[in-house]
């Protein structure tokens, strides 16, 4: 290993909390304010103190949404490497932690990027236009949980407070689902002008739709969470990411016969690409509904199956990106043969 300085980072609105490793000791913790220019400095004073360069340093944390916009902005200033890694991997590989402590998280995450060093996974900035949708989808997300919040309250607190308090209440939620109806319209017109303004994502949307199965929701999500099709090398890897793939379970010289599907998972995710595999079997003449039908005849679990036909979906849609054709069986396994991509079902 290079002569690489580790720097974890706990990030929190205000403030990051920041430990320095070399050679799994930690030199330094420093807590400092989240600001980009905070940041710029902070790197510095490290590169004097310790008299190395940029290329030196490896920084790593959890992403956290827009919390850690600064830290991105910061290290791209003076090209330092970024390494933003999943919290769940980092979670599962430090063991059980009991309670919350930014000061040790921090060392956490730098002993992680000490450890797993040949994992590393420099972050690169999407484009801005999936930038932008990754922004409207968030405010899109907050906007109908209000929106299902509201009209539960609609139905669910009618039998428990007087007549005419509801019907006042009733009236006063009609408005605002009404306004959020609107926002909520507004924005998906918005991430849909985006797309269509940028040919790469307009052109994957429209590979991605050909998919039986696969809709709009389902399109975007991938588009986003592999940046284009660009973040994952093959759909295998997508599918550790995505909880589909299934592995062996073990523990110390015991090693059970059954395949579990691992629960670090973006849920997310998954939970899109299950309603996308229950969509894909609905059609009695479809090739994925009789792939079920045989399955259960077989004597395999549903929950299998249907794990199964989501891990069959993604290395579908990795397939029409890689190849750029729409989705027809012949040709894609075509491609998948060639190109030795496979799913991990049969």
């Amino acid at each position: 290993m290079k002569n690489y300085y580790f720097i974890g980072i706990d990030v929190s609105k205000k403030n990051l909390d920041c430990c320095l490793l070399h050679d799994g000791v930690v030199l330094k913790q420093d807590v400092i304010p989240n600001h980009q220019k905070s940041i710029e400095s902070y790197l510095s004073i490290i590169r004097e103190e310790q008299d190395i360069d940029a290329e030196q340093i490896i920084v790593c944390a959890e992403y956290t949404g827009l919390y850690i916009n600064p830290l991105i902005i910061a290290c791209q200033t003076d090209s330092y490497k970024l390494w933003m890694e999943d919290p769940t991997q980092i979670k599962y590989s430090s063991g059980l932690q009991r309670g919350k402590n930014d000061s040790i998280d921090a060392k956490r995450i730098a002993l992680y990027a000490f450890r797993y060093f040949d994992r590393i996974k420099i972050y690169k900035k999407p484009s801005a236009s999936i930038e932008a949708i990754k922004l409207l989808s968030t405010e899109l997300n907050m906007l109908c949980v209000d929106k299902a919040k509201y009209q539960a309250q609609l139905s669910d607190q009618k039998e428990y407070m007087p007549n005419d308090i509801y019907k006042m209440k009733q009236k006063r939620l009609a408005l605002l689902i009404k306004e959020l109806e609107k926002a909520i319209k507004n924005i998906e017109d918005e991430i849909e002008t985006t797309i269509k303004g940028d040919t790469l994502l307009s052109r994957q949307m429209e590979l991605l739709l050909s998919i039986e199965g696969i809709g709009k929701k389902t399109s975007l999500k991938m588009i986003l969470e592999t940046q284009a099709f660009t973040k994952f090398s093959d759909s295998r890897k997508f599918c550790c990411h995505a909880g589909v793939a299934p592995f062996s379970y073990s523990s110390g010289s015991s090693q059970h016969s059954k395949n579990r599907v691992s629960q670090r998972a973006n849920k997310s995710i998954k939970t899109l690409l299950h309603l996308a595999a229950l969509s894909a079997i609905q059609n009695k003449n479809s090739e994925l509904r009789k792939y079920y039908e045989r399955k259960i005849a077989e004597g395999k679990n549903k929950m299998s199956v249907l794990n199964a036909i989501r891990a069959k979906l993604i290395a579908r849609m990795f397939a029409v990106i890689k190849s750029d054709l729409h989705y027809d069986f012949d040709h894609i396994n075509q491609y998948q043969n060639k190109n030795s991509v496979r799913s991990f079902a049969n």
